[in-house]
């Protein structure tokens, strides 16, 4: 199955034109040809078969077959604020992994003990496309632009999601299964490596989030982000 992300589709269009990059990849790398029959995705719960009408290298052109809209849509939404790792190719794993799982929303969260102030988004949303298309998804996650702390806790005050923060100081804190429900929205806060400060937990807390244990072990800013997602995601099975 060859598939191709086509965020500008018309949802209604009886033809669809690859991009140039898109073109030249599946005839000149993929081969494909006339005839030859392909998946589209729009990021947005639609997929698409369509077949090649016009092969050409800079233009190919499709025939719309059948869409199907919603695709594998989630009964669950789950935002996780995850503090940006010094090497950036452990966030970009837990991107490639938390999309293959099922995650809707990433916002790269600056907290007081983050080794990492700056991310490029462009770059983590190629990540994110580059894992849709391997694990067939149709809903492209949101990454926000990075935020610092304090602002993200004020972005997130009428929010109707459901709040946890997981931090390792000793508290009496619950495990994701026991502390939500499924089917509800969730909003996760993760840490930097050196934990969030005592403050930072503090004016969570205050903010309505509920402290959350992720195991026994101390893990790995990206690896606790994606224990996380994985919880939410046996949650909601």
């Amino acid at each position: 199955m060859h598939l191709f992300y086509t965020p500008d589709i018309d949802t209604q269009a009886s033809h669809y034109q690859l991009s140039e990059e898109e073109s030249k990849h599946a005839v000149r790398v993929l081969r494909l040809t006339v005839s030859d029959t392909v998946q589209l995705i729009d990021g947005s719960g639609g997929m698409y078969e369509a077949e090649i009408i016009d092969a050409h290298p800079k233009r190919c052109t499709l025939q719309i077959l059948s869409r199907t809209f919603e695709f594998q849509k989630p009964n669950y939404h789950l935002h996780i604020a995850v503090a940006p790792t010094k090497n950036i190719d452990r966030i970009e794993w837990f991107l490639e992994k938390a999309t293959e799982i099922g995650i809707q929303e990433i916002t790269p969260l600056i907290s007081e003990h983050s080794e990492r102030k700056e991310v490029k988004i462009d770059r983590l949303n190629k990540v994110v496309v580059s894992a849709m298309k391997q694990s067939l998804k149709a809903y492209m996650p949101r990454i926000n632009e990075a935020i610092s702390f304090d602002k993200f806790l004020a972005q997130q005050k009428d929010s109707e999601s459901l709040k946890a923060i997981a931090h390792c100081v000793d508290d009496d804190k619950k495990y994701l299964n026991q502390a939500f429900p499924k089917n509800q929205s969730y909003l996760i806060l993760i840490g930097p490596e050196g934990d969030f400060s005592q403050k930072e937990i503090q004016q969570a807390l205050a903010a309505g989030f509920h402290p959350i244990s992720l195991g026994e072990a101390r893990l790995r800013t990206e690896t606790a982000a994606l224990y996380a997602c994985l919880e939410i995601a046996l949650l909601n099975r």
